[in-house]
C-alpha cells in the first residue's frame, strides 16, 4: 500500500478542498489507475473537515475499485499503526480514519 502524504491544505475546509482538488487528486488517481493501493495521510483538522475528506475518499474507492483507498487523519506512531493493519485488511476502503 503507498502512503501519499498530503500537505499544505488551508485551514479553512471549503480552501482545503479546492487545494485538494487542484494538487493532489491527479497525482492520487494516477497511482490508483498503475494499480496500486494507497493510504492518504493528512494532518489533523476539527470537524469541519470531515465531510470534505469522507466524501473525497468514498468517491475515490467506488471509482477505482478494486483498488483500495483509506484516508488517515493524523501523524506518529498511530498513523503507522493504521497503516500497517490497513495494509492487511483487504475488505477496507473508502474510510475517513482520524487517530
Amino acid at each position: 500500500m503507498k502512503r501519499i502524504m498530503v500537505d499544505g491544505l488551508p485551514d479553512d475546509p471549503l480552501a482545503a478542498a479546492g487545494v485538494f482538488h487542484q494538487h493532489w487528486l491527479g497525482h492520487v488517481e494516477d497511482v490508483l489507475v498503475r494499480g496500486e493501493d494507497v493510504m492518504l495521510q493528512l494532518p489533523a483538522a476539527d470537524y469541519t473537515h470531515r465531510e470534505w475528506r469522507r466524501a473525497i475518499v468514498a468517491g475515490l474507492a467506488r471509482k477505482h475499485t478494486p483498488r483500495r483507498i483509506n484516508m488517515v487523519a493524523g501523524e506518529g506512531d498511530a498513523v503507522d499503526a493504521t497503516d500497517t493493519y490497513l495494509a492487511h485488511a483487504p475488505g477496507i476502503t473508502g474510510q475517513y480514519l482520524e487517530t
